[in-house]
């Protein structure tokens, strides 16, 4: 990290939502090896107590019921938001808008001092997909709270588990001729997991005053289409895309539901958001942080090295299961 100011002292006990999910599995295991207290919150505590190093407090809160939150956040000094709605079964804005208000109101009644919240990239000027302007809104209700907020706004993370990276894995793998619709051409800047990782643990020492929304991605942007070759010409596979204008978000997400079922849910609502490009625009996080994330090669090349330990581990159906 490089700033003026000093680094903000260490967080007593940090609140971590999410911890059942990929990213904040992985952020767990993270947070303890580094010997942080942290305090767990899930729906199904059982679920993340299997999960969990014996130094973790486990606690049971529903983001949708506001009472369950005051006694999760009592005592917490930073608290992650990396939770989302999209797996659910009725309207995930309308979850989405709930659960963050309720979450920004327990933490300001609590005291919290912090909040480190991951969003997703895109232009609010360009018509967002509902996907992509819930997770702007979602930092807006945050942010609204009173409660500082440190708001990253990501692209596609590179990493095995992660959601977009097993669905190009498993289009890839299946299909050595594949009919692409127009999505697969809109351009995103992927960032690698240890990356988006290694944000989220300095978040904790930046100074309050230095919070924001911020930008991040890897080196490279690059097409859908771009992360599937260079996935193939990893694999040593040989595939054929032939491109179609016509494949509507909507048409492909079924096609994908038939190729890939286990993605049928919540990949239709992540495809059905490619409507813009998904790329860094501000680059205020490369000032702050000293942070050089990898490019879309090296990210690739992480993830199959260390697919089977770390699909072991979290993947991004673990959030649903539990």
């Amino acid at each position: 990290m490089t700033t003026n100011e000093a680094m903000s002292p260490e967080p007593s006990v940090i609140l971590l939502t999410g911890a059942t999910g990929y990213i904040g599995g992985r952020l767990l295991r993270l947070l303890e090896k580094q010997g942080y207290r942290v305090r767990g919150l899930a729906k199904r505590p059982e679920v993340l107590r299997q999960k969990a190093d014996a130094s973790t407090e486990v606690v049971a809160g529903d983001l949708l019921d506001r009472s369950s939150l005051d006694t999760a956040l009592r005592g917490i000094d930073a608290a992650y938001y990396l939770v989302h709605s999209m797996g659910s079964d009725g309207s995930f804005e309308e979850a989405d808008r709930t659960a963050a208000s309720n979450f920004g109101q327990a933490a300001k009644g609590a005291g919290v001092r912090r909040i480190i919240y991951l969003g997703g990239l895109g232009s609010d000027e360009e018509g967002l997909s509902p996907h992509l302007r819930s997770r702007h809104e979602v930092g807006r209700i945050l942010r609204e709270s009173g409660v500082p907020v440190l708001e990253f706004r990501a692209s596609v993370v590179i990493g095995s588990g992660s959601l977009s990276f097993e669905m190009i894995r498993s289009l890839v793998e299946r299909l050595p001729i594949m009919i692409t619709p127009k999505w697969v051409r809109v351009m995103a800047q992927p960032i690698a997991i240890d990356d988006l990782l290694e944000y989220l643990l300095v978040a904790l020492r930046l100074p309050i005053s230095q919070y924001a929304v911020y930008e991040i991605g890897g080196t490279d942007q690059v097409s859908y289409a771009d992360i599937m070759r260079e996935y193939a010409r990893q694999r040593g596979l040989r595939r054929y895309m032939l491109p179609v204008p016509v494949l509507t978000p909507y048409l492909s997400s079924l096609w994908l539901g038939l190729v890939t079922p286990l993605y049928a849910r919540v990949g239709r609502k992540l495809i059905e958001s490619i409507i813009h490009p998904t790329i860094v625009r501000d680059a205020a996080a490369l000032r702050t942080f000293a942070i050089r994330p990898v490019g879309i090669e090296e990210a690739i090349r992480r993830a199959l090295a260390r697919e089977e330990r770390e699909f072991a581990e979290t993947r991004w159906s673990d959030a649903l299961s539990s």
